[in-house]
């Protein structure tokens, strides 16, 4: 073999390799971290990127505007830039922008110019989407129901239509601790205009919403642009059951077939990891006729009786507390990092 054989076949075998190595780098899920999955460390968004490195994930999602430090153009090409250099893409997103909901703050003015900062903060970091919700369970059982915080909240999104499309930028809706079910966020994103609004799909949510997690991403999937995920424990009780949040891959949520039907369903969307885990929430059903105020009628559905079944599969698992003292901050940040790192690496390991 002459040297112009060898370099040729050399080129062609390294060739290979890294075609090989692109396919399974594409084959596999993006994983990403949503930074209130460390909430008790008070960072700034700008650490959240350097764990997010560290872990070798693909995106950081800040998911609320006062993890920056400002909104200043040259801050936030730093951090982009920051970002780019450890191989992350950034998302972004912002609490409530309902005005009617009880979660709804007017710290970023009102809730058009709220939408309008974030949009603006996520084009100049290069996040397709500006994540926002509508606010909580307690909004169902005010005058009107959900359907009155639904119809204000696609008022806020329509008014800032123009902007999302002109920034290439989708606005993305998550369901949120049990504000709506799936087919009520599904109503609200083509209410408000598929071609700039999409979900942020959270299946943790989906149970204190009383949906089974699966049947929730059959819904809602293919509207997906977001994500924020971890796994459930739910056992039933006498009274009804009682709901506990825990490490991807701790609790009843299959999350092999979750995944595979997410990439199916949302292509390219990073499943992005938000443990919020250690306390357990009753959900009183049984003996309570006041719980169904909130979802009125919804006790008769097939929906319903997934979850119940789900429910059954369950059992009850130990809350967390961190111990008073001095102490106590540092028990909270090592609990929190301990969940998330239990979720990326099942993550990196099953999938």
């Amino acid at each position: 073999m002459n040297r112009r054989s060898f370099l040729q076949q050399s080129a062609l075998a390294t060739a290979a390799l890294t075609a090989s190595r692109l396919q399974a780098s594409d084959s596999r899920p993006l994983l990403g971290l949503d930074h209130f999955s460390l909430r008790a460390t008070g960072w700034k968004a700008g650490q959240y990127i350097d764990h997010a490195a560290s872990l070798k994930l693909d995106t950081c999602f800040i998911s609320e505007l006062h993890i920056f430090e400002n909104f200043e153009d040259a801050y936030l090409k730093g951090l982009k830039e920051q970002a780019a250099k450890a191989g992350l893409k950034l998302y972004v997103g912002t609490g409530s922008v309902c005005p009617t909901s009880g979660t709804w703050k007017d710290t970023y003015g009102t809730p058009e110019e709220h939408l309008a900062l974030t949009i603006r903060i996520a084009k100049a970091l290069g996040s397709p989407v500006a994540r926002c919700y509508l606010g909580n369970q307690k909004d169902r059982l005010t005058d009107g129901g959900i359907q009155k915080h639904i119809e204000e909240t696609v008022k806020v999104i329509q008014a800032n239509k123009s902007r999302a499309e002109a920034e290439g930028i989708k606005i993305a809706i998550e369901n949120h601790a049990g504000d709506m079910q799936s087919h009520e966020l599904k109503a609200l994103i083509e209410a408000a205009g598929k071609s700039y609004v999409g979900a942020n799909i959270d299946p943790g949510n989906a149970v204190w919403a009383m949906e089974e997690p699966m049947a929730h991403l059959e819904t809602l999937g293919a509207m997906t642009v977001c994500s924020s995920v971890r796994d459930s424990m739910v056992w039933d009780t006498e009274e009804g059951a009682v709901v506990q949040w825990t490490a991807v891959g701790e609790g009843l949520v299959d999350f092999k077939a979750y995944a595979t039907r997410f990439a199916e369903l949302a292509p390219g969307v990073p499943l992005q990891v938000e443990t919020i885990s250690g306390f357990a929430r009753p959900m009183l059903y049984k003996k309570n006729e006041d719980f169904w105020k909130a979802y009125p009628g919804y006790q008769e559905t097939a929906a319903f009786k997934a979850w119940v079944e789900m429910s059954k599969k369950g059992k009850p698992i130990p809350s967390f507390k961190a111990p008073d003292g001095p102490a106590k901050k540092e028990a909270e940040i090592a609990y929190q990092k301990a969940e998330l790192q239990r979720s990326i690496q099942w993550l990196q390991n099953k999938l």
